[in-house]
C-alpha cells in the first residue's frame, strides 16, 4: 500500500556536478539548499544580496550583478538606528554608514566575478506580492523608487502592497535570463518554488501568490532549453502532506522535509558520481565536527592520521575540491 503521493522526478539532461560554480538566489529556501551544497564542498554563492522574495527583487539584484552596479550614500538609508538598503537584507545593515555600503559593494563585485563563469543559477521564489514605497513617507533613494526587497520593520503606511499579475512575472524572469545569457551564454537554470507558507498575506491569498509563481516559471522553463524545473514545493506540499514535516511555526518545512526535499533535488540533479562523492565527503565533515574527550590518547591520534590521509586522497583525485579546512585539521595543525 502506498501512503504518499509519487511524483515522476525526471533527471536533468546534464546535471549539476562537482567542479560546477553554483549561484542561487532567492527566498529562505534557496538557504537551505545552499547550506547543504556548501556543507558538502561545492562551490557556491549564494544570496548575495540577502535573502529575497519576490520576482521582482530577485530580477533586480541578478541584473546588478551583471552590470557591477556599485550603491551610492545616498541610496541608503536611516531606520532603527541603522544604515539600510531598500534592495538587501537587513544582515548588511549596519549603525555605520560606510561599513554598511561597504559590505553591499563588496558583495557586488564578488557576485559579478562569480557569476561570469558560474555553470548554475539556483532561483527559489517565495511570493508574487511586491511591497511599492510610498513616495510621499518613505525615504526614497537617489535611483528612484519601486518595490523594496525587504521592509526593515519600516511603518506600514511606507509602502503600498499588491500582488504581480502572472504576465509581469513571465516578463521579469523572461528579460532577466535573456540577460543573464547574454552575459554568461554557459549559465543553466534550476527554478523551484519555495514550499514556505506566508501566512501573514493569509491563507487565500497565499495559494494565489504561489500558483502565479509557478504559472510564471513554468512558462519560462518551457521557452528556455537551459532552464529546468524542481518540485521543491510540491514535493512538501503534496508529497510530504502532513503538519508534522513542519516546524512549531506551521509555516516553515522541519528539518526531515527539507532533508527529504534534498535527497530528491540530488537524485534529480546531482550526476550520480557526485553522489557517490557526496557520501564520502559527507563522512569527512562529521568527522571535522567531532570533538574528542581525549585528544591526547592514541586513538585520537589514529583517527586523524586515517582521515587525513582520506582527505589527501580526495584532493588528489578532485584537485576541484576545496578541502583545506579539512586538511589543515586533521593534519593537526589547527590555530
Amino acid at each position: 500500500m502506498d501512503f504518499m503521493l509519487n511524483i515522476d522526478l525526471k533527471k536533468l539532461d546534464e546535471p549539476l556536478k562537482y567542479g560546477d560554480k553554483v549561484m542561487l538566489a532567492g527566498s529562505c529556501f534557496t538557504e537551505h539548499i545552499g547550506n547543504a551544497l556548501g556543507d558538502l564542498k561545492f562551490d557556491v554563492l549564494q544570496n548575495p544580496n540577502g535573502i529575497l522574495f519576490g520576482p521582482d527583487s530577485v530580477c533586480k539584484s541578478l541584473l546588478s550583478y551583471v552590470e557591477n552596479k556599485q550603491y551610492l550614500h545616498d541610496e541608503l538609508f536611516y531606520l532603527n538606528e541603522v544604515w539600510n538598503s531598500w534592495n538587501h537584507h537587513s544582515r548588511f545593515s549596519h549603525i555605520d554608514k560606510e561599513k554598511c555600503l561597504d559590505g553591499i559593494n563588496t558583495s557586488q563585485k564578488k557576485a559579478h566575478e562569480f557569476l561570469k563563469t558560474a555553470d548554475w543559477l539556483i532561483l527559489t521564489l517565495g511570493s508574487s506580492f511586491i511591497y511599492r514605497l510610498n513616495g510621499l513617507l518613505a525615504p526614497i533613494p537617489s535611483s528612484g523608487g519601486g518595490g523594496a526587497a525587504n521592509c526593515h520593520r519600516a511603518p506600514a503606511a511606507w509602502f503600498t502592497k499588491e500582488m504581480l499579475e502572472i504576465d509581469d512575472i513571465k516578463y521579469l524572469l523572461e528579460s532577466s535570463l535573456k540577460q543573464l545569457k547574454e552575459f554568461n551564454p554557459k549559465l543553466k537554470f534550476i527554478f523551484t518554488v519555495s514550499p514556505v507558507r506566508h501566512i501573514r498575506d493569509g491563507v487565500v491569498e497565499n495559494n494565489r501568490s504561489k500558483a502565479r509563481l509557478l504559472e510564471a516559471v513554468h512558462f519560462i522553463c518551457t521557452k528556455f532549453e537551459s532552464a529546468y524545473y524542481f518540485p521543491a514545493y510540491e514535493l512538501v506540499i503534496d508529497v510530504l502532506r502532513d503538519y508534522r514535516f513542519y516546524d512549531i511555526d506551521l509555516v516553515h518545512p522541519n528539518y526531515p522535509a527539507t532533508e527529504f526535499v534534498l535527497e530528491k533535488f540530488a537524485q534529480t540533479c546531482i550526476d550520480e558520481h557526485s553522489q557517490q562523492l557526496m557520501k564520502e565527503i559527507k563522512k569527512i565533515v562529521i568527522a571535522r565536527k567531532h570533538k574528542p574527550f581525549q585528544p591526547e590518547t592514541e586513538a585520537h591520534r589514529k583517527f586523524l592520521l586515517a582521515h587525513a590521509e582520506r582527505v589527501k586522497e580526495l584532493i588528489k583525485q578532485c584537485p576541484y575540491l576545496n578541502l583545506s579546512e579539512e586538511e589543515k585539521y586533521f593534519s593537526g595543525k589547527t590555530d
